[in-house]
């Protein structure tokens, strides 16, 4: 088990309990998602916690099949969710590269606040392009450290061999933006919220984009 699962399992049940940090822009990307939904479509989530944003998109689709690396974040999803009794979500301790499926599988895949703690995001990428059907959608909301903490990169390695934080990359916006292009995207949807510190000074937040495959 290598340190960002250990971290992950370690800070499962604390990780649920916590508020959402901005539950306007939290809102606004649910909303913007279910733009793209259609109630006879199959969903993939990786990365997908304990299981909340999967939880409140399941009556807006057919099915969600829901991945995490973390047992312990699957444990709580899955409890989650037999709470609510729903019963159109498969959850599965699975990471996407060790997903198989055939190509062109869902019609949305969705990678929330995960694709900069992959240590391969442009394969990750780059496979759930093959995995979408045409004219799929992937949604991703994505921290962009470098844009604002360069300084990190610094840093991350010697706190994830500590075991301190879980494995973390430092990347810009318009990296992450050549990498969908790359694949063979096309950016239908972009927004980056702000946040006001108590001294008034404005802080850019994760990336959120929808992108489409042809």
């Amino acid at each position: 088990m290598n340190n960002s699962v250990k971290f992950w399992d370690k800070t499962a049940e604390n990780y649920s309990q916590q508020p959402i940090a901005d539950e306007a822009a939290y809102q606004k990307k649910l909303q913007v998602t279910r733009e793209y939904f259609k109630p006879d479509m199959s969903v993939l989530e990786f990365g997908c916690g304990t299981g909340s944003t999967a939880i409140v998109h399941a009556p807006y689709v057919k099915h969600i099949r829901a991945i995490d690396f973390s047992s312990n974040m699957i444990k709580i999803a899955r409890g989650k969710a037999e709470a609510k009794n729903i019963n159109n979500i498969t959850f599965e301790q699975l990471t996407i590269e060790e997903l198989t499926v055939a190509d062109e599988t869902f019609d949305v895949v969705l990678g929330l606040g995960i694709l900069h703690l992959l240590e391969n995001k442009k394969e990750v990428i780059s496979k759930v392009h093959k995995i979408l059907k045409p004219g799929g959608v992937f949604v991703t909301s994505t921290a962009c450290l470098g844009d604002t903490m360069k300084w990190f990169k610094g840093i991350a390695s010697i706190g994830v061999f500590l075991g301190l934080i879980p494995l973390v990359k430092v990347f810009t916006r318009k990296e992450l933006e050549n990498n969908l292009i790359d694949a063979g995207f096309t950016i239908d949807y972009h927004w980056q919220p702000n946040k006001s510190t108590r001294k008034g000074v404005f802080k850019l937040k994760g990336v959120f984009i929808v992108a489409k495959k042809a």
